[in-house]
């Protein structure tokens, strides 16, 4: 399989990777186990009706659960079965118990649930999951070289739809708090200690749009969806990533100098 190329960490190494991103993408997507499990996916899904015929079909599961960064949950069929059989319209169905919209948007783009129109009726459907599969899987196998690099990518990918559409700024916001990749980038940039999630919900929020505010300039969620402020969000969260990996040791001059070098 193809790896990502990466030439280094921190910004020297993010700003490498967005110019190369379209040719590195294509160049994994080609690889043979993947055109094997989106070939697969394209030629069958059309003819999948139900939850059970979706899990039944690990290939298929596959790409599904891969396009919603869901892949660990691979083996856990019963449940992914429930939350597809569930669909979303119901107010207490299983995808909506979760603070994690991932398992909403899944559930609700193969529409397998009680009177859910099916996904893979709509033009363009299994196209659009096939890519966002190979996009997953390409940021999972960069992240295996540097994890900052996986949530950065994701980040510039998702946001913006998390970001845009109706709700209102909090609910937003909960959006961003209730994906594990948005969430570490967000807490990172905005030097958030890692025991923050155990605090109250509320004052979770308080604090993101005030810490938002007085460090990124913005309070407003929906303004990460336009590109200066996204990629003034991803800058501080490398740059805040890279001094914790030179660590505690590193002298402030020598912090300094690397970072300036980059």
């Amino acid at each position: 399989m193809y790896q990502p190329v990466l030439i280094s960490s921190g910004l020297a190494g993010w700003q490498f990777l967005k110019r190369t991103y379209e040719q590195q993408l294509s160049a994994f997507s080609q690889s043979t186990l993947l055109q094997r499990d989106t070939d697969h996916f394209a030629d069958k899904i059309s003819s999948v009706t139900t939850a059970d015929e979706l899990v039944a079909d690990r290939q298929l599961l596959t790409v599904a659960l891969g396009a919603f960064g869901l892949s660990e949950d691979i083996n856990n069929t019963y449940f992914i079965q429930k939350m597809l059989g569930d669909g979303t319209t119901a107010q207490d169905a299983l995808a909506n118990r979760f603070t994690d919209r991932r398992y909403r948007d899944f559930s609700e783009a193969f529409g397998l649930g009680p009177g859910e129109v099916r996904g893979a009726l709509r033009p363009g459907f299994s196209e659009e999951i096939i890519a966002k599969y190979q996009a997953n899987s390409f940021e999972i196998e960069t992240g295996n070289q540097d994890e900052s690099m996986r949530i950065a990518l994701y980040a510039e990918r998702t946001l913006p739809d998390v970001v845009t559409g109706s709700g209102s700024d909090a609910s937003k916001w909960f959006g961003i708090m209730g994906q594990p990749p948005l969430r570490t980038l967000f807490e990172t940039a905005l030097g958030l200690p890692q025991a923050f999630g155990q605090a109250d919900i509320d004052q979770q929020l308080s604090v993101f749009q005030e810490r938002s505010e007085r460090i990124l300039g913005v309070s407003d969620p929906a303004d990460f969806a336009e590109t200066e402020t996204l990629d003034r969000l991803v800058t501080t969260y490398l740059a805040r990533s890279q001094l914790a990996q030179i660590g505690s040791g590193a002298s402030g001059a020598s912090i300094a100098l690397t970072l300036l070098s980059v």
